[in-house]
């Protein structure tokens, strides 16, 4: 389990990732606040889910709090560095969604509801699934504490064993 944890947290060194952590973590916090409590001129939940419902997106209420929860969630996440990797899938997954189901059928530019905004979320969260969170991180810090314990009970079963 320790070293399935620590793959997951594992990262690759440098501070390029931490400004595009915090930049999108803001967003999707917003538009998570926007979708669960009426936040920044958003509809709540009740509301969200309304509309939700009307696409198709149904139980629309479920589904509202899902969508909310994941971007508001995900999004600390990105912003304090922990679990970056299944944040950032998560965040990708309800990008392709709101993709599909809202933006698609619109174009790509957003002056028409398009999905070139909800496009660059999804490669900047796919960047971060393979980037990892950087040196900046939560994880980073968890992931070396891991591999140190695991090191140093490394050495210790090669003592016992000689």
């Amino acid at each position: 389990m320790g070293l399935l944890l620590e793959r997951l947290l594992l990262t690759k060194p440098g501070i390029d990732t931490l400004p595009i952590r915090l930049g999108i973590g803001v967003i999707f916090i917003a538009h998570g606040a926007q979708k669960l409590f009426g936040w920044f001129g958003g509809y709540g939940l009740e509301g969200t889910g309304g509309w939700m419902e009307s696409i198709g997106l149904s139980p629309g209420v479920v589904m509202a709090g899902l969508a909310g929860g994941i971007e508001l969630i995900g999004g600390l996440l990105l912003i304090i560095g922990l679990f970056v990797r299944p944040a950032a899938f998560a965040l990708a997954i309800t990008m392709l969604v709101a993709i599909f189901t809202v933006h698609f059928n619109n174009g790509l530019f957003m002056n028409n509801n398009g999905y070139e905004f909800g496009l660059a979320l999804l490669l900047i969260n796919l960047a971060l699934i393979f980037r990892g969170a950087g040196s900046h991180s939560i994880d980073k810090l968890i992931a070396k504490t891991l591999a140190t314990n695991r090191n140093i009970a490394n050495r210790q079963l090669d003592l016992v064993d000689k």
